[in-house]
């Protein structure tokens, strides 16, 4: 299992990861898991939306594009202060294509940019040992913790 760690400069102060089958029915898994590890941290309702968008979107990714028969996926979260720091791992190397560009005909394709978006680009991905890759997504918790 990778571990959820935030950058190397930055002080974690809660962590939270679970496994889930590499399934598209595990993503209401994983926005469930994620509210309710969020208001457990009592992280404000607008950081824990952009959040669950945040965290569906790559475990998406990680079930259409990153499936290897027998594997699961991981969603992570750490708390530092002032971000919050998603990772999702799955089993396939192949790197997401931050690259590709949105046209108005495009049915798919458009959660990466999205992420991007409400990261302000503060999304990254590295290989996983000894299978996969994990893609970090943080995001800037805009206001306080108390709810």
């Amino acid at each position: 299992m990778p571990s959820t760690a935030a950058a190397p400069d930055q002080v974690t102060h809660l962590t939270w990861q679970m496994q889930f089958t590499s399934h598209i029915q595990s993503v209401s898994l994983v926005r469930k898991q994620v509210r309710r590890t969020l208001d457990t941290w009592n992280i404000p309702e607008d950081d824990t939306t952009t959040a669950i968008l945040i965290s569906s979107e790559l475990a998406t990714n990680a079930v259409r594009h990153g499936h290897i028969h027998g594997h699961l996926f991981e969603v992570g979260l750490a708390l530092t202060p002032g971000d919050l720091l998603i990772e999702v791992s799955d089993a396939n190397r192949t790197p997401p294509n931050w690259a590709t560009p949105l046209t108005d005909d495009h049915e798919h394709g458009r959660g990466l940019h999205l992420v991007a978006d409400l990261t302000n680009g503060r999304l990254s991905h590295q290989e996983r040992h000894p299978v996969g890759k994990t893609v970090r997504a943080y995001v800037h918790l805009t206001t306080g913790r108390e709810k």
